[in-house]
């Protein structure tokens, strides 16, 4: 019998868009459109949290502000955030939905849990609107997870623990945060773990933290992936998490160390 009963998983970058790509692109369009130029390394230091409060940050960056006080005439505010939110969602949604394919071995590791007895839920920094096609489409391909909680389901989000809070909920683990795995590719998303008093997972290969295609993976060397793979394994590490792997593919050995850590009287 095993000690986890429960495990919440993130989307993007973490079950579906290996690398994930799907945010990065919008939020780079999203800026352009505005004649401001951001990176896609920009576009990720934020990844994990609503998506309002990504912009937030990305407008709040020196050299977003500057380039948006010189092109606008005046210092980036909060109404302009709420402003480029209504222009992102649509976009984004469209994005995510072309980048909505599974994350290969996940399918296997989903019904590995569910052999195993242990339950599914998941959490998003994505909204309702753009997770409603996402989730009709996994739904199709065979992934019924207990719960989804996206970011405007709970009055805080990410790194609130409060989705977690209803995740664990529905899978009938309230009080038992200690039996439940959160896994994710961002800090953020870890956080929001570590915060509602779970084991957390870090995916280093698949997601915001490497940021490569699934093309770009299977293309290179065991070196080049080696070498890519240390400052992402770093970022997840200094973020919290308990056990990192490549992808959900591996999620069994993260489990196995975790339930050697319970058994060893370890807690999260």
């Amino acid at each position: 019998m095993t000690s986890i009963r429960g495990v919440v998983f993130d989307w993007a970058g973490t079950i579906v868009d290996f690398g994930s790509l799907a945010p990065m692109g919008a939020f780079v369009r999203l800026f352009a459109n505005h004649r401001i130029h951001i990176t896609i390394a920009q576009a990720r230091v934020p990844m994990g949290l609503p998506k309002l409060a990504h912009i937030e940050a990305l407008g709040a960056m020196p050299e977003i502000a500057a380039q948006w006080q010189q092109v606008k005439g005046r210092s980036f505010s909060a109404q302009d955030a709420a402003m480029l939110l209504d222009e992102f969602v649509p976009m984004s949604a469209a994005s995510a939905l072309e980048c909505s394919d599974f994350i290969p071995g996940f399918l296997d590791t989903y019904a590995w849990l569910q052999q195993q007895a242990i339950g599914v839920a998941t959490t998003t920094g994505y909204t309702r609107f753009i997770m409603t096609p996402l989730i009709a489409k996994a739904t199709a391909a065979g992934f019924a997870p207990a719960r989804t909680i996206c970011c405007d389901d709970v009055a805080q989000s990410r790194p609130s623990p409060l989705g977690m809070q209803e995740c664990m909920a529905s899978l009938g683990l309230v009080g038992q945060s200690d039996r439940v795995v959160k896994v994710d590719d961002t800090a953020t998303g870890l956080q929001e773990g570590i915060n509602a008093g779970c084991w957390t997972v870090g995916v280093a290969a698949s997601g915001n933290a490497l940021g490569w295609s699934w093309e770009q993976w299977v293309n290179a060397s065991e070196d080049e992936r080696d070498h890519a793979l240390v400052d992402a394994r770093r970022t997840l590490r200094e973020a919290g998490a308990h056990e990192v792997i490549d992808s959900v593919a591996d999620l069994r050995s993260a489990f196995a160390a975790i339930e050697a850590r319970i058994a060893a009287g370890e807690a999260p």
